[in-house]
């Protein structure tokens, strides 16, 4: 997200397999899944008083359910919700339960796209239209509805990019994750603060390593290299160097609020949960 600048169930007991084993050969009509090959029929000979006779009985039917691949985990809801303070996409952010779990491309596609395309970027991108129109940046805009209109895109257009590049594309080609992990309270504050604005240094990898977070750098500093086509005024190295800083510390910044919003959310308002759950 840009701001100013343009972001199982387990296996059950050996005991529970058995009682399931033997209410299949007493009621063998009710049941159509195999017992498992391990448990073998004369094991459990005592178990209904009587033992099966395998010829008298139909095949059961074998039914498998295929395992969830990864990067098609079912999508939960973002900590805190899908905005934070009901305007900045939160699509990003997951909880920490969830890390070391790879998503696919599709996924990473669909992240950006969330975040780059949810109505309330045109309001923020319009806001800041109206701020950049007030100082005058970009003069070579003008001023009035044709020098609003201008800015309105033109803003719209960077953060777009820019969250495309950072949370979509480049994530997929490096083989790095692009969502935001967050800790919540049982860290103390400031540890949270220093894990949530690292987060544009260090990411996770695909295959669960922590790695450089190049997805991040080379998606920003690119999306300010094309910004050069529709902001004329600001044609120069610095002036590119200047952005970049600009969108990736405004990324922290985001993370930072993205790691808190549950808190304040419970508090202020009290819905949700702040603590980190991973017992279901």
């Amino acid at each position: 997200m840009k701001f100013p600048a343009r972001r199982g169930a387990r296996m059950l007991f050996a005991a529970i397999f058995a009682a399931a084993a033997c209410l299949a050969q007493e009621s063998p009509g009710e049941h159509n899944v195999a017992a498992p090959d391990y448990l073998n029929p004369n094991f459990f000979t005592g178990c209904g008083g009587q033992q099966p006779n395998p010829a008298a009985q139909p095949p059961p039917a074998q039914e498998s359910v295929p395992a969830m691949p990864p990067g098609k985990l079912p999508e939960e809801e973002p900590p805190g919700g899908k905005r934070v303070f009901g305007v900045l996409p939160n699509y990003r952010t997951a909880s920490s339960c969830e890390e070391g779990t790879p998503i696919n491309a599709r996924r990473k596609l669909n992240i950006a796209l969330k975040d780059s395309f949810d109505y309330p970027l045109v309001l923020l991108s319009a806001a800041y239209a109206g701020l950049n129109q007030l100082t005058d940046d970009d003069p070579s805009f003008g001023q009035g509805v044709k020098g609003y209109a201008h800015r309105l895109a033109t803003n719209y257009a960077d953060q777009a990019i820019g969250n495309m590049l950072t949370e979509g594309f480049l994530p997929v080609l490096f083989h790095q994750d692009p969502r935001y992990f967050r800790r919540g309270p049982a860290y103390s504050r400031w540890r949270r603060v220093f894990y949530a604005a690292t987060r544009v240094i260090v990411t996770d990898s695909d295959s669960g390593h922590k790695q450089f977070n190049y997805s991040e750098w080379i998606g920003n500093a690119s999306a300010a290299a094309l910004s050069n086509l529709w902001e004329p005024d600001d044609r120069n190295a610095s002036a590119n160097a200047v952005k970049l800083f600009e969108y990736v510390g405004t990324d922290a910044v985001s993370q930072i609020l993205k790691e808190f919003w549950p808190d304040i959310k419970h508090k202020l308002f009290h819905r949700g949960d702040a603590m980190e759950n991973c017992s279901h």
